[in-house]
């Protein structure tokens, strides 16, 4: 990669040229990040071995330390998939339960909103359309940090909710789904997704909205429709139908990305003999708040008790649970 930037042409093609310095920069920094890190161990070795008793303390609370990075370096090493270190674009969609799943489906926005913000993600609304009477009905939202894709891909999936509705004047229990999508950010000059202007049609109209200074009266929403797949993709989140058009393009091309790799996933399961089809009714998660407390992943069957802490975006055991228990990353 640094031959290719020492080439007289490399910025010829600017999007393709800052591709290859941002991957340049993810893996020098993961090299000296490394050395970095073999150092500290070295060190810590020198150490112990020429230190007496009253050095002990502190050379356990260094081993301890080192134990914990490894630890983290050992999962992060579970993140190497193609696109697990890239930027994340998380969709909530509202199933079947009305109201309650709207809110539901608002309830969720909010866990992952904060999940990012304990791992120093940057997020974005980039589409949100609300519920009739509360919550919503789909939000797509850009996650931009290190490795969102590599964490969020284990919340892909439908997530069930158990509780006494709010919204049910015989305070009934009550059962609702929301669909969570996540799809990685692609980068423009992806080879693998290419999108010629004839295949789409683009349509522009007035944001919908609670009205006032910030809903644009003129026609700045956009709506594209990829016409060999039927796939549409809607943005009008921002003032600038410009700006519109860029964040819907990049949902389509993040939409195209998976359709093919799942295409891919899927020949290699048939191939297999593996492969069952995956259905909305199929949860991966159940929230249950009454009768008792108690969040459990049906993939993994991990479990928490604490469905408060969940809801406020404690999730990192759950996906940590789910890329450990996927095929090669198994002790």
């Amino acid at each position: 990669m640094d031959a290719q930037t020492a080439e007289p042409d490399f910025w010829n093609e600017p999007k393709k040229a800052q591709r290859v310095s941002k991957d340049a920069a993810l893996i020098r920094n993961e090299l000296d990040n490394l050395e970095s890190f073999r150092r500290r161990i070295h060190d810590a070795l020198e150490l112990a071995q020429l230190a007496d008793d009253s050095l002990r303390a502190e050379i356990e609370s260094e081993t301890a330390a080192i134990e914990t990075e490894m630890e983290e370096r050992e999962f992060k090493s579970m993140l190497s998939g193609k696109h697990d270190h890239e930027d994340a674009l998380l969709a909530i969609h509202a199933g079947a339960g009305g109201t309650d799943s709207q809110d539901w489906a608002a309830m969720i926005e909010r866990m992952y909103l904060r999940w990012a913000e304990g791992h120093k993600f940057v997020t974005e609304i980039m589409d949100r359309t609300a519920g009739e009477e509360a919550g919503l009905k789909s939000v797509t939202i850009a996650v931009n940090g290190e490795f969102a894709y590599g964490y969020l891909r284990a919340e892909k999936g439908v997530h069930r909710l158990v509780r006494l509705s709010p919204f049910d004047s015989a305070h009934r229990r009550h059962t609702s789904f929301a669909l969570i999508e996540i799809l990685p950010q692609v980068a423009n000059d992806d080879p693998d997704i290419e999108i010629p202007a004839s295949d789409l049609r683009v349509d522009v109209f007035r944001s919908s909205g609670a009205g006032g200074q910030n809903v644009q009266k003129n026609s700045t929403a956009v709506r594209i429709t990829h016409l060999p797949s039927g796939l549409v993709v809607t943005c009008q989140n921002e003032r600038s139908q410009t700006q519109n058009r860029e964040f819907a393009m990049r949902i389509l091309r993040a939409r195209l990305l998976e359709i093919r790799q799942a295409e891919r996933e899927e020949e290699v399961a048939l191939l297999r003999g593996e492969y069952t089809k995956a259905e909305w009714g199929s949860q991966i998660r159940s929230y249950v708040l009454h009768p008792y407390q108690m969040v459990k992943d049906h993939r993994t069957e991990h479990e928490s008790g604490n469905t408060a802490a969940v809801l406020d975006g404690n999730l990192d055991e759950f996906m940590e649970s789910f890329l450990r228990s996927a095929p090669g990353n198994q002790k």
